[in-house]
């Protein structure tokens, strides 16, 4: 009775849905497959994530380029890994996360580390995402996918690769718009800021049905074979964005161009024992201004002003792969560095007003390891790394900072039989603070030079059963966060805190196979986070970002060969945990309902028409923490972003 389902666990109920396949559930992560194949409406790899795995939230900023946040972690707290280059936005205020800065149609396949389980990553503190973006082929491969839906959306995206055994090329381009998508009670993004947002922070008359965003994105790769089992491996890519509104967001983007460079020597098979090695080089650059010249604030010359940011991430990785008799082994060495810096500028005057991170510099050298080892039913995974990192800034007047860190971890799973299995997790890991938290300037120094290292003690512990009727994970984690660093707004200056706190909560996801053609798939998440004690000046203990209960539930029917019917519904509970000390607002319930035909017109042409939001209801699913900087009423509150109601899409996927 079970079978292959080419559907994510738990389907879209945002603004672009499209179809995203599980592989078969694994206990200490959840590995998305064939992102790429089936990414048709939509380049944001965050609304994909936050909908198809329940450790996963989303943050909204707009209509595109959303954070992630994983058991209610975000930031510097979680990495973001593709094709082992380490990722980082240069956006203070998030309108460029790391996510932001691949598309969905280049990818292959996300892994989600849900806790401090990953050793060979910088700044797996935790959890962490590992992108591994597709692969050139040897046979000549290419698709193309056209999306078109409600407000204008547009989207044009293709992919080839061909080669012999000499070398494989592959290269993908997309681009994609729209205009504002409108909530539930019909406003538009500019609408939505006109009702609540004071007078200085509302968009200008010309401006107010201005396009929502434009962003057109590249990729070259090359893999040559050397000699045998040798391979070099060559990436590039490119992504430009233009015109991005960020409604409860005092900035917009007038742009937010990125470039991704990695170079890899791979050799496989050294010996009996020594498997594989890989030499990587990577490279990333981010230049990002915002500016407040679409809104009314800039009718007075000297607050018409840009932030321009730029951040370069550059670094080197080994790693080294072993297997004797039953033990895999795995050594490397990795050393990284990052530059951070951004600047005020008059738009009028193009006069400079000063720094807002004044040339930070993160340098960080690391070894990390790995063991793992079968014994009959029982798994056993060890990691380790030690991370020796410098920050400093080129401001004489803020101190340096140097971080040493040793992480670890053990991860056991036992195979009661074939289908069920019980797993065990314990780990520790450390991230020290950014730029940003340090050295960032707006005015007074709003960064605290003094904070230290984060660390994260973290228990996982769950079930998972696999048969032909159903599939099903249960799993619960207890994160213990010390130095945890955290925002007081009672404060002027140093905002940053570290305090100590605890995250801890539940995961459920499965599938239930009701005969050959309908599948039921399924999921919630529950999570709870707490400071251990309240900060100066305050009285709530409640740790903010930390959503309420969600589920979700989908019935998916294959009625031919390929070709399926999906009624899906998102739920969440009412965010009445707050942390309103720091600018969080309770939020009401909510439950959206989309549906879907996919119908493979013939065996290289599919055809996709789907409504998101049938109901048009109008909510929110991101809160307010003052960790972003954000536009407010006149009464000082925080101003909500709605997500989108209806939305109706189509798209055809042509593969050749």
């Amino acid at each position: 009775m079970k079978k292959t389902i080419t559907l994510s666990l738990l389907v879209f109920s945002s603004l672009y849905a499209s179809e995203i396949t599980l592989s078969p559930i694994s206990v200490e992560s959840t590995t998305i497959t064939e992102v790429a194949k089936n990414a048709q409406t939509s380049a944001d790899v965050a609304v994909a994530l936050s909908t198809s795995v329940p450790a996963i939230d989303m943050s909204r900023r707009s209509g595109i380029a959303n954070d992630v946040l994983i058991r209610g972690q975000k930031r510097d707290n979680i990495s973001v890994e593709v094709d082992g280059t380490k990722v980082y936005g240069a956006c203070p205020n998030r309108m460029d996360p790391p996510v932001s800065h691949i598309v969905a149609n280049q990818i292959d396949s996300i892994e989600v580390i849900e806790g401090p389980y990953d050793v060979t990553n910088y700044g797996n503190l935790s959890g962490g995402l590992k992108i591994t973006t597709k692969k050139p082929t040897k046979d000549f491969q290419g698709q193309i996918n056209l999306g078109f839906g409600s407000w204008n959306y547009k989207k044009f995206g293709a992919t080839a690769s061909e080669g012999n055994n000499l070398i494989r090329v592959l290269v993908t381009a997309s681009t994609e718009s729209s205009n504002q998508y409108h909530d539930g009670n019909g406003d538009n993004l500019a609408q939505q800021i006109k009702k609540k947002a004071i007078t200085g922070n509302q968009y200008q008359p010309k401006y107010e049905n201005m396009q929502a965003y434009k962003k057109s994105s590249m990729k070259a790769k090359a893999f040559i074979s050397t000699v045998k089992d040798q391979e070099l491996r060559l990436s590039v890519t490119a992504n430009r964005s233009d015109n991005v509104m960020y409604p409860n967001s005092p900035m917009d983007a007038i742009s937010d161009d990125s470039n991704i460079y990695s170079i890899a020597y791979n050799i496989d098979n050294i010996s009996d024992i020594y498997k594989n090695i890989n030499l990587q080089y990577y490279y990333s650059d981010v230049d990002h201004p915002m500016s407040s010249e679409y809104r009314k604030s800039a009718l007075t010359a000297a607050n018409n002003k840009t932030n321009h940011m730029w951040t370069t991430m550059q670094g080197v990785k080994l790693k080294n792969s072993f297997k004797l008799n039953s033990y895999k082994f795995l050594f490397g060495l990795e050393g990284s560095k990052r530059t951070w810096r951004g600047e005020y500028v008059n738009n009028v005057s193009n006069a400079f007003l000063s720094s807002s991170i004044n040339d930070a510099l993160t340098k960080n050298s690391a070894l990390f390891a790995t063991l793992e080892k079968n014994y009959n039913n029982f798994n056993v995974k060890l990691g380790a790394r030690y991370d020796h990192s410098t920050v400093q800034d080129d401001d004489t007047t803020h101190q340096s900072n140097t971080y040493n860190g040793v992480g670890a971890n053990i991860f056991t799973t036992y195979a009661l039989n074939d289908e069920n299995k019980l797993f065990f997790g314990l780990g520790q890991a450390y991230r020290v603070p950014d730029g940003r938290e340090l050295y960032f300037l707006k005015g007074a120094t709003l960064g605290t030079p003094t904070l230290d290292q984060t660390k994260n003690t973290e228990v996982d512990f769950g079930y998972k059963i696999d048969n032909d009727y159903f599939t099903l994970k249960i799993k619960g984690f207890y994160s213990k966060l010390q130095n945890y660093i955290y925002i007081n707004t009672t404060k002027s200056a140093n905002i940053f805190e570290n305090i100590d706190a605890k995250i801890y909560g539940a995961e459920l996801s499965g599938s239930y196979y009701i005969n050959d053609d309908i599948t039921l798939d399924f999921g919630a998440s529950y999570k709870r986070g707490k400071k251990d004690h309240a900060l100066a000046g305050e009285t709530n203990t409640n740790l903010a970002d930390i959503a309420p209960l969600r589920a979700n539930a989908a019935l998916n029917y294959e009625y031919a060969n390929n070709s399926l019917a999906t009624l899906e519904m998102q739920a969440s509970k009412r965010w009445d945990t707050i942390d309103d000390d720091n600018g969080e607002q309770v939020l009401s319930g909510w439950a959206v309902f989309n549906a879907k035909i996919k119908h493979a017109l013939n065996k290289k042409l599919d055809f996709t028409l789907g409504v998101n939001n049938m109901f048009d209801k109008t909510y929110a699913q991101s809160n307010t923490y003052a960790d972003l900087t954000l536009v407010t009423t006149g009464s000082g509150e925080k101003v909500l972003l709605n997500e989108p109601g209806r939305y109706v899409y189509t798209n055809l996927d042509f593969k050749f």
